[in-house]
């Protein structure tokens, strides 16, 4: 009962001073107004947090992207001085190992020229295993279909039955490769 009495009381109070409820509900909306700029305010300052937040791990992600492939490049970079050392020292070698074959097919006669012959013979041999150790071999294809790649045409010849067409039937100068990569191409005669 005596809640009923403190309705009645408030419902009568309302109703002899409406605008000291009016102000009241004023100021609650007043105060609503300004508590909602400031979450607003606060909200807003949140997702630009979150959206430059983003923009900062996007940005991350692609630099940690780019040193890895950085790195990557780097290896295969390494990898290939390594793999291919010494290509301008054997590029250098590969005239003087031609003229020591060509010494070699001199013919001599007195005992003097022959001992001369046997030291260049042995210079010669130690020159081949050298290169040879350091992964230079030379480019033999004689009997072999020509390829452009690792040969050089200088002249070609009529094709027979011992030499079909496109085929390497004699070798002018040796090639040479460095693994997989020629140093100086074989310069050929080719059978058309």
């Amino acid at each position: 009962m005596a809640e009923k009495e403190k309705e009645q009381q408030a419902q009568a109070s309302k109703e002899a001073d409406p605008k000291k409820s009016e102000a009241k509900a004023t100021e609650e909306t007043t105060t609503d107004q300004k508590v909602d700029p400031q979450i607003a305010e606060l909200q807003k300052q949140i997702e630009d947090l979150k959206q430059k937040n983003s923009e900062l791990d996007d940005k991350y992600i692609r630099s940690q992207a780019e040193i890895q492939n950085m790195a990557n490049r780097q290896k295969k970079e390494i990898a290939g001085i390594i793999k291919y050392d010494g290509q301008n020292l054997a590029k250098e070698i590969l005239p003087v190992l031609d003229n020591l074959e060509r010494a070699l097919t001199v013919e001599v006669n007195d005992e003097t020229g022959k001992q001369l012959k046997k030291g260049v013979e042995m210079v010669q041999q130690h020159m081949v295993k050298a290169i040879t150790d350091n992964n230079v071999t030379a480019i033999d294809n004689v009997g072999e279909k020509f390829d452009p790649n690792d040969s050089q045409a200088v002249q070609t010849v009529p094709a027979d039955k011992d030499h079909p067409e496109d085929t390497v039937v004699q070798v002018l100068q040796k090639g040479y490769k460095l693994n997989d990569r020629v140093l100086r191409p074989a310069m050929v005669i080719v059978a058309k």
